[in-house]
Parts: structure tokens; sequence; C-alpha cells
């Protein structure tokens, strides 16, 4: 099988016939840059290929380029900027009446694959890529660089996939103020990268999926917040994306460190004579599947709109287990928001947990489970909201109220079990209302009754089932 894997490698021309040593010693730039410019499948043989400066890939000037290795050569980057830089010249979207001749011609797919990339400069990254179109980075190493993957300008159709991403000292996988419609990160574990594991920062992005990866502890403790998926669109668009199947995690000592943190703010000023505003709810953002723990909070909405989280097991979110802030058309469908005793080690003690909801609207919350929440006014606190919809909730085993609506209105509570069992029980309520109007509670179990405060709710069938 290994055999007819690596056999088409007889026909890629190795470095070493362009004058790279491949020692860790020499400056292997020149050779490398040659080797490239002939174009076709350039090898990489064992051997430790110093670099000084970018190898750029032209793709128009080049043609058809795959940088090809077996797992047992490492590129040093032992200068500024990426190792290599992909260029191409694709300016349109991924419609097929957009595209030049040239871009099918000599351009389409560049591939990295089974090569690893170090850095040995404070800037070093590993990987750049503008103007392509469904450049492959598969089976690749990427360790000690600034950036690993850096996405800028404009692309179309990437594909990150089986790939370690691990110790940079910026971004993971950096969607720049990038122009890009559909990419895909599969089965690649991405950590320790201080400035956040996959970041996009404005620009115009669309069709994110990542799926199957482990995603860990990408934050620094002396670092400003990020996370291990952070998606900003100050100053762009960051809509459409899918976060399923995967393990998110770590860690807890970063400022103000999430698991996914969307802040959906954007701007986008064609928008404007249409709507009325450039200025976006970003979202048609899908949450579904993941572990997520030991972080101060495990998923942050702010300002998004159209997000889905359903399917997920939260935990050891220090400060919150989900905060919700100015967004609307959140949907939280059942989730597991736990304390788990397996769990309780080092600083768990110290978790806080529980569920926010504030400034926000037109929600619904579905088959929610929350236990455990320690120290906090309530388990689940909807404040300053409209128009939410909480059905069929189980609260458990928590320091404060289990429900708290606070200057809400037009919501409904229906369903839930509100219970705190325990033999040190804090609560005096189960449910509480301080202000708002409209609200409508009804046929809950609440283990310690409830109270409405210079509020108006319709209170109706609930049982004190103490």
């Amino acid at each position: 099988m290994l055999l007819c894997t690596f056999a088409w490698h007889a026909t890629a021309k190795d470095v070493r016939e362009f004058g790279a040593v491949g020692d860790g010693k020499a400056d292997d730039t020149a050779a490398i840059q040659r080797a490239v410019n002939a174009g076709g499948s350039v090898h990489f043989s064992k051997g430790s290929y110093r670099l000084t400066k970018t190898v750029l890939i032209a793709l128009d000037r080049t043609g058809f380029v795959s940088l090809i290795g077996d797992g047992t050569a490492r590129v040093v980057m032992a200068g500024p900027g990426p190792a290599f830089k992909f260029l191409g010249t694709h300016g349109g979207t991924a419609d097929p009446e957009q595209f030049k001749p040239n871009v099918w011609e000599r351009q389409r797919m560049p591939v990295v694959d089974s090569l690893a990339i170090e850095g040995a400069h404070p800037e070093a990254d590993g990987i750049e890529a503008e103007g392509t179109m469904q450049i492959t980075i598969t089976r690749t190493h990427l360790r000690s660089l600034r950036h690993g993957i850096h996405l800028a300008v404009r692309n179309r159709n990437v594909l990150i996939s089986d790939c370690h991403i691990y110790h940079c000292t910026g971004i993971g996988v950096f969607y720049d103020n990038v122009n890009l419609h559909q990419s895909n990160i599969t089965g690649s574990h991405i950590s320790y990268c201080a400035g956040g594991g996959i970041v996009g920062r404005g620009g115009n992005v669309r069709n994110i999926q990542i799926a199957n990866c482990d995603i860990e502890s990408n934050m620094g403790k002396n670092s400003p917040p990020t996370a291990n998926i952070l998606l900003d669109s100050a100053g762009g668009s960051i809509a459409e994306v899918a976060i399923t199947g995967c393990t998110i995690q770590h860690n807890s000592p970063g400022p103000d460190s999430a698991n996914i943190r969307i802040l959906g703010q954007g701007h986008e000023p064609s928008l404007a004579q249409r709507v009325g505003t450039a200025i976006t709810q970003e979202g048609h953002i899908t949450i579904t599947g993941n572990v997520l723990s030991d972080v101060q909070v495990n998923v942050h909405l702010k300002n998004a709109r159209g997000v889905t989280l359903t399917g997920n097991t939260f935990w050891m979110g220090y400060q919150h287990d989900l905060l919700v802030e100015d967004s609307s058309n959140v949907v939280v469908g059942p989730n597991a928001f736990d304390r788990n005793p397996r769990y309780n080690y080092g600083t768990s003690t110290n978790v806080n947990g529980g569920l926010v909801f504030r400034g926000s609207r037109d929600c619904t919350l579905t088959g929610l489970h929350v236990n455990g929440v320690w120290r906090k006014p309530a388990a689940v606190l909807i404040e300053k909201c409209d128009r939410f919809h909480l059905a069929n909730a189980t609260i458990l085993d928590s320091d404060g109220v289990g429900l708290l609506l606070r200057d809400t209105t037009n919501t409904r509570v229906a369903g839930c079990v509100i219970r705190d069992d325990r033999a040190e029980r804090k609560a005096t309520r189960s449910l509480q209302v301080i202000g708002g109007k409209g609200n409508w509670i009804l046929q809950n179990l609440l283990a310690n009754g409830q109270e409405v405060t210079a509020g108006a709710a319709k209170l109706e069938g609930n049982f004190d089932g103490k």
C-alpha cells in the first residue's frame, strides 16, 4: 500500500537536484526557489532545509506546483515572513463564469503534502496563500512559527486537512481580512497557538466548515483575549459557519479566554442602500456535537444573529458556560451544561459555570440540562431581553436562583424542572422574575417556589414539588 501511495514521487523533482543541501546549516533558499520555478511536483527528501527568506510560488509563472514530502523532511524558516507564499491571480468568486482560463490551465489546486515547516525567527510564518483557487494543505506539520497558515487578500475553495499546527506565537489558521468563500478545516490538531487557534478578522468570509478537529489551549497567559475559534466581523463580514464534532478546550488561565467566540458586528457598505444601514449582525452559524471545556467562557456570542447550538457538552466554564450578548435569533437546543465530580481537581472548585443572556431578543431555548452552577445569582440569567421562549429545561443543584428573569419582556417559560436538593441548599427560590412585563410562567416544577418582584408576569400551574 505504501508503495502505491508514494510511487508517484519517482516523477517528482527533488530539491537536492537544484542544489539544496538539507543539513540544517546551509541556506537552501535559492535552490528551493529554483526547484519551485521549474514547476510541477517538488519533492523534499529526508533532511532539514534552511530558508532565510520566503520562497514565492507565483503560480501563473510556474504553472502547477505541489510541495511534497513523505514526513521525513523539515523546512526551517530562519527569516521573517512565510516559508512559502502561494500567489495566484484569481480575482473572482467560485462561480465558473468568473474564472479566466489561465487559472484552470496553470494555477488550480496547489498542494502541500507531508511536509514539516518550523520557525527559527520571531516573524516566521508557515504558509501564506493569496489569489489561489483550491489550495490544498494536508498531512503538514507546522510548529514554532508566528502564524501557521495565513490566508490573505482573496482565495477560494481552501482545504486544510489532517494537519498538526502546534505552538505558534500567533495564530494557527488566520483568515486575515481575506475575501474567502468555501473553506474546510478537517481532522487536524491545532494547539498551543498564543494568538488563537482558528481566527477570522474582518474581510468577506463565507462557508467555513470546521469538523472533527482537536483544538486546544490556543491562548497565552499574558496575551490579549482570544479564543480557540474566534470569528470577529469588525470592519467586514464573517458568516455561514459550521463547527461540528470537535474537541475544543483549554486554557482557563488565559485572560477572558473562550473556546468559541463570535463577535458578529460587521460592516458591509453594499447593504446601506438596500437595508438602510451598513452595520450588520453576522451569523448563520451552527455549533453542533462538540466537547467544550476549561476556559473562562465556553461559548461567547456578541452582536450575532442566527446561531444554533445543539448536542454539545459543556463543563469547566470558569466565568460562564454560555454568554450571549446583544444578539438575536439564537436557538439553543439540548446541550449538557454539567459539573461532573469526575473533574474535581486542580482549580476546578473555582469554576462558576452558568448561562447568561443579556440585551438579546427573539431567542428559543429548549431541552437545556444545567447542573452545578456555583457562586452565581442564577444558573440561567435572562436580563434585559425580549421575546424569549424557554421550554423543557432541567436546572439542578445550583447556588443561586435556578432561573432569573430580570427586566425581561414578552417571554414564555414552560415545562421546566428547577430543583436544588442538596443538603447545603442556598437559594430561597427556584424561579424569580424581577421587573419586566408581559411574561408568562406556566407548568414548571419548582422545588423552592417562585417570586415576582416589581414586574408583571402571569403565573399559571406551577408546582412546588419540594
